[in-house]
């Protein structure tokens, strides 16, 4: 179930989303011209590798990781989400609080990485933490908001569904998945990093921000 669209307007611009963007999509242009020897360089200075991180090295990679991305897909898929769940929580947060917010998230998204497989030494980039972040926010503040999703049952579909139909689908499925990464030794996707970004951005927006009363629309 992937989300294509929200129906949910933003009252002002998201000009942090847009440059949260635009940075990430610069980042990883200059990545792509690199050459492999230097982008293997480069993945080694500003990822973040837990290991490190627990032997107090390269701190400031949990920072710079989150604006790394190792392929196109892995790019195009993080700033759809970030596009389509940014701007609504900039909208309520503000500029300033909301971009705190969101490297809070990717922070806490990292240290819970960190925790569950603090030995590893394989690189860990990407914004997904940041960017589950603010979908656990989102799931606060807009849980009756409709998503258009892409959905895959032996053909293509495109379905409408409440925000919070297709954000619990998405926090379960990265526990299955997270779960079954314990049997992998290689890389891969960084489940636990999406697991304590969502988290963090879900009790941080229920404690500190109230949701608006909105109509019901699914009944």
């Amino acid at each position: 179930m992937i989300p294509i669209r929200d129906h949910n307007p933003s009252g002002r611009t998201p000009y942090v989303t847009y440059s949260l963007i635009g940075l990430n999509v610069a980042v990883f242009v200059y990545m792509f011209f690199l050459g492999e020897t230097g982008l293997r360089q480069f993945i080694e200075q500003y990822a973040m590798i837990p290991a490190k991180i627990i032997a107090g090295q390269s701190l400031l990679t949990m920072l710079t990781a989150m604006f790394l991305h190792g392929g196109l897909a892995h790019i195009i898929g993080n700033m759809l989400f970030l596009n389509i769940f940014g701007d609504n929580l900039e909208d309520r947060f503000g500029h300033v609080r909301y971009f705190g917010f969101y490297l809070l998230a990717g922070l806490a998204g990292s240290a819970l990485q960190v925790a569950i497989n603090p030995s590893s030494t394989i690189p860990n980039l990407g914004a997904s933490g940041a960017i589950a972040g603010v979908m656990g926010g989102y799931l606060v503040l807009f849980p009756r908001e409709r998503i258009d999703v892409l959905w895959t049952f032996g053909f293509l579909g495109v379905s409408t569904v409440p925000a919070s139909a297709m954000l619990f689908y998405w926090i379960l499925f990265q526990f299955i998945a997270g779960a079954g990464s314990f049997a992998s030794q290689g890389g891969g996707v960084a489940y636990f990093a999406h697991i304590g970004g969502f988290a963090f951005g879900y009790l941080v927006t229920r404690l500190f921000v109230k949701a608006k009363p909105t109509i019901a629309r699914w009944v």
